[in-house]
């Protein structure tokens, strides 16, 4: 089956969190991290980090997965998902191949 790929944005519930964030959420966010470092390494993320827009900062990746529903499970279960609302699109294309 052919992957197929979304674009995934991670908004913080606060526009001040990665200048401001508490020792607890720190750890949270290093959880965060290995979670999507392990997808990658898998072979279900393309590309992952945080943008610092002035409008305000987000997360974003590049997922490549079987269906919506299993992108869905990985949002959810991301360690920060207390932390952050995700949203996600769908791509027609990725790249090069």
């Amino acid at each position: 089956m052919e992957k197929k790929y979304f674009f995934v944005r991670l908004n913080s519930r606060r526009p001040t969190f990665p200048m401001d964030m508490t020792p607890e959420e720190r750890q949270i966010m290093m959880a965060h991290r290995a979670y999507w470092d392990s997808w990658q390494a898998q072979g279900k993320v393309v590309v992952f980090g945080p943008v610092m827009d002035p409008k305000g900062p987000f997360g974003m990746g590049v997922v490549g997965v079987e269906n919506e529903a299993e992108l869905a499970s990985l949002i959810s279960d991301d360690p920060a998902i207390s932390l952050v609302e995700g949203e996600f699109f769908p791509m027609t294309a990725i790249l090069p191949k």
